[in-house]
């Protein structure tokens, strides 16, 4: 028969209102000598220290987040990245044409904008082939990467690292256009564009640099020509589009600036040696 605790012990074998680990004849509430430190009076310093601490502490972390959120929306983009992805096969198709053929549009330059609630919005892509987009230039870019890599391979130059190499001067490139597009802008006073429609204007590059690594891989005459092209095509396409964002975004009327012109043709000239070096892979 097993044995059953008497009336005066519960059910951890001690006196009843004992707590587990107490010992004989300690009260609730008390605590075991070695097991915590004794507990002194508080001192009325440590709480102002500690309250004025938590209140810096507080507000500079606050202050950070404040600061951070108003420059990433501020030097990114006023859209989600979202809209930059927006894009249809329409747009795709008539896209490429407005980059390898500019001199055969015959629409307007300037961007679809509908009025909302605090200003006014442009549309997205899909519904305006002005509008700037990532998905084409992030296709071009890996697209150079891979008929680079096939180019040289063709030649016998291919290596393990090689694909790495290029990733990296295909990226040195697209940040360079992107530098000397955003250096225009505040040049002609129009940088506030966002930056991530600056960073889409200058991808736009891979698309005729691609076609001229293709053409290069067939013939010395098709490369040069096709070089050629494809800078006059982007050189026309980004004076088209800054011009836009002086005059049309910006703002800016005063189109009988020599200082403007002279800028534009600059940037324009910039492609020539910005293909030729992207081309030119080893």
């Amino acid at each position: 028969m097993a044995w059953q605790p008497g009336p005066g012990f519960d059910q951890y074998g001690g006196q009843p209102g004992m707590q587990p680990g107490m010992q004989p004849g300690m009260q609730p509430g008390m605590h075991q000598a070695g097991m915590q430190g004794p507990t002194g009076p508080m001192n009325p310093l440590n709480d102002v220290f500690y309250g004025a601490g938590s209140g810096l502490l507080g507000t500079y972390l606050g202050n950070s987040k404040d600061y951070v959120q108003s420059n990433v929306s501020r030097y990114l983009a006023t859209h989600d990245i979202q809209y930059y992805f927006q894009v249809t096969d329409q747009y795709v198709k008539n896209k490429l044409k407005v980059v390898l053929c500019p001199f055969l549009h015959k629409g307007h330059w300037t961007r679809i904008a509908e009025q909302v609630a605090g200003g006014l919005k442009y549309k997205p892509p899909r519904h305006d082939i002005n509008a700037p987009d990532l998905y084409l230039p992030l296709m071009a870019f890996a697209t150079y990467i891979m008929l680079s890599g096939f180019a040289l391979g063709q030649a016998g130059k291919f290596k393990p690292d090689v694909m790495s190499g290029l990733a990296t001067k295909a990226t040195v490139g697209w940040c360079v256009e992107t530098l000397i597009l955003k250096a225009l802008g505040w040049a002609l006073g129009s940088g506030d564009a966002p930056t991530l429609d600056i960073v889409a204007y200058g991808g736009y590059t891979f698309i005729g640099v691609s076609l001229s690594v293709f053409a290069r891989m067939f013939s010395t005459y098709a490369f040069y020509i096709t070089w050629f092209y494809t800078s006059l095509c982007m050189a026309s396409f980004l004076v088209r589009t800054m011009k836009r964002l002086l005059f049309a975004e910006a703002r800016r009327y005063d189109r009988d600036s020599t200082r403007h012109h002279y800028l534009l043709l600059l940037m324009a000239v910039a492609q020539f040696p910005l293909f030729y070096w992207l081309v030119h892979v080893r």
